[in-house]
């Protein structure tokens, strides 16, 4: 059974509002212990989600279950780009939202109303946490959608509760109206790159009629390294030499033609009188659905259609580096009870409770870490500076699990500088803070940011790190001197490569090796390098190193972070406190001291001043000119192809 699109919410009591799950719809069928789990177009999901059969052949009825399969990101919401590439994201929770029953034990329950299909799913389902039971509230429409825009969910479902089920019916009993709105089109081209851009430049888009091809637009925007040479790959293996449109169309840059066979999902903000779609983004492939399945365009001029707004300053890939932006002033608000103001320079910044204890056993306030950031500012800004910084909170301390928060948002003060960009992993535009100066490090510290948490490249040059970095992650049960030794590994190999290197501690359990990179190589590049180094560090140290990202399958190894090179990656800075027992910092180190005998627990907020007045800043070298790649893979014995 299939939805219409609305762009309408509503009340009703004879209806119900589900969540609009992002992920892929499923059937699943269950009789005797053996289940079968497939896609609309009836492919096998069998291989590709096992974990979820698993989970179904426990179940002790004969079931047909209609539902979607989700993987859930670390904020706990539906993330399809991580569903579509779930082979390098098994670390994160797979489900099966269930919001509908076709069979129970024998009997056909289609046409029974939804609501009592509903009540029998319930009770069918045992209590899992992969197979879960799609809820929903009945009548409410209005309130229902405004709760799932305001937590940037894709949308909500809403379905006639006296409706049937009927199969392979797209019918106005179910209705889905979307946050995002978006569209689903067909590729039947690409252009040129230009500048650092590798691959194409853009994606020309069209919609199926009656009379052929109408062309959509195209887009370039909303694609990460690893979208563009997936995207890449598949088109250029269906190259023709044949437009599909009956009149020419205006790009940049000349166009290849591609056969139509891939249908991507756009968002934009507009239709446009010619029927184009305006400022698009593009959002995934969709290949759980046909051409033959999409809405066949009318050849007619349409009306406007608007939409939901979408802000129109997603940053182009190809696009020249986003200028920083500050808060419009408000007016000026009385201080809560209990918050004391700060100032600095020529900004004032209003702080709250700083007498509550942020690492109750060591009696370490929130006002000493915010006092401790305000000393160490020399030494931490010029690894924050134009910088977008994913903000992870711990407001109440230590022990406080805390949450990761990216936008900016209304509230940050005028002095707050921020830059707008696609995040591929949220799916939205998000106003990432940019922490350049005293003030807004103290901001930051007040909501609760006890760790810092910059990207790896800065706004001028956002594709580009200024250097390759290392998480050294150990298990549970490895000791830090096989951490140590690790670390040693890739200082062996780096100084045979020729290449400077630097090591600091996490701050946690781990230890952190960078390789200045002077912005001089993309993501993918420096990734792969770092994989490679990564490779030859694990066939030195087998018996307790990995590259495997499971944790089930990884065991008690310690795992080499090299996709930490990825952009919009973070990891804490250094000089950064972290919300660990001792409030240890992630600290530098020289080379001589990585040795029997040290631990991060060594490095906290009490002794790092004095340490830094002995030795000064000793990762300076981190944002230097850079070593080149090729010249290291030479000395390593490994080719340019090594690594690409």
């Amino acid at each position: 059974m299939l939805a219409r699109e609305t762009g309408t919410t509503f009340d009703d009591p004879g209806w119900i509002y589900e969540i609009k799950w992002d992920g892929y719809r499923a059937i699943a069928e269950v009789k005797n212990g053996e289940a079968e789990l497939y896609s609309r177009n009836a492919n096998s999901f069998k291989r590709d989600y096992p974990l979820i059969v698993t989970e179904l052949e426990k179940i002790k009825h004969e079931l047909v279950l209609d539902g979607e399969v989700v993987v859930l990101n670390e904020d706990g919401y539906a993330s399809f780009q991580k569903l579509q590439h779930y082979e390098e994201n098994t670390q994160y929770p797979i489900c099966y939202y269930v919001f509908d029953v076709l069979r129970i034990n024998g009997m056909d329950t289609t046409q029974l109303p939804l609501t009592e299909r509903k009540k029998l799913l319930k009770k069918a389902l045992p209590k899992s946490k992969i197979i879960r039971y799609s809820d929903h509230i009945a009548g409410d429409g209005i309130a229902f959608f405004e709760a799932a825009r305001k937590n940037n969910l894709e949308g909500i479902m809403a379905k006639k509760g006296d409706s049937t089920y009927d199969t392979g019916t797209r019918t106005g009993n179910w209705l889905k109206i979307k946050h995002h709105h978006s569209d689903e089109v067909v590729i039947v081209g690409f252009t040129e790159p230009t500048g650092s851009r590798p691959y194409f430049g853009a994606l020309v888009l069209a919609r199926p009629s009656e009379e052929g091809w109408i062309y959509a637009g195209h887009t370039g925007t909303g694609f990460n390294d690893a979208m563009l040479k997936e995207v890449y790959g598949k088109l250029k293996k269906i190259v023709t030499k044949t437009s599909p449109f009956a009149k020419k169309i205006k790009t940049n840059t000349p166009v290849t033609w591609v056969k139509p066979e891939y249908i991507a999902e756009i968002k934009f903000t507009e239709i446009t009188d010619e029927g184009s779609m305006r400022h698009p983004v593009f959002l995934r492939l969709r290949n759980d659905k046909k051409i033959k399945d999409l809405v066949m365009a009318t050849t007619k001029k349409p009306a406007a259609k608007k939409a939901a707004p979408v802000k129109k300053t997603a940053l182009k890939r190809s696009a020249t580096p986003t200028k920083t932006s500050e808060k419009k002033s408000g007016e000026k608000k009385p201080l809560k009870k209990g918050s004391v103001e700060l100032k600095i320079g020529k900004e004032t910044v209003i702080l709250s409770n700083q007498d509550k204890l942020y690492w109750p056993e060591d009696k370490i306030t929130k006002g000493d870490m915010v006092n401790y950031y305000q000393r160490i500012a020399p030494y931490i800004l010029p690894y924050l500076k134009d910088r977008p910084e994913s903000l992870k909170r711990n407001p109440n301390g230590i022990h406080d699990p805390g949450f990761f928060h990216k936008d900016a948002g209304d509230d940050a003060p005028p002095f707050v500088k921020s830059t707008k960009l696609f995040s591929e992993s949220a799916n939205k535009d998000i106003d990432y803070i940019i922490c350049n100066d005293k003030a807004t490090l103290a901001y930051l510290n007040n909501l609760g940011c006890i760790e810092l948490n910059p990207w790896n490249s800065t706004t001028q040059k956002l594709d580009n790190p200024d250097y390759l970095l290392i998480d050294i992650d150990p298990a549970d049960k490895n000791t830090f001197e096989q951490v140590i030794e690790t670390a040693l590994a890739y200082k062996k190999l780096l100084t045979k490569a020729g290449a400077d290197c630097y090591c600091k501690t996490s701050g946690s359990t781990g230890l952190h090796i960078f390789v200045p990179m002077g912005k001089k190589y993309d993501y993918e590049m420096v990734k792969n390098f770092a994989h490679l180094l990564s490779q030859m560090v694990q066939e030195i140290l087998p018996a307790f190193t990995s590259l495997e990202r499971n944790l089930k399958k990884r065991g008690q190894k310690i795992y080499l972070d090299y996709l930490q090179n990825r952009r919009g990656q973070t990891i804490a800075c250094a000089y950064s406190l972290r919300p660990k027992k001792g409030a240890t910092v992630s600290t530098p180190l020289e080379w001589k001291e990585v040795k029997k005998g040290l631990h991060p627990s060594k490095f906290t907020i009490h002794n790092i001043e004095a340490r830094l007045k002995a030795k000064g800043d000793l990762f300076k070298g981190v944002l230097g000119k850079g070593v080149n790649i090729e010249s290291c893979l030479r000395k390593l014995g490994a080719g340019e192809s090594g690594i690409n």
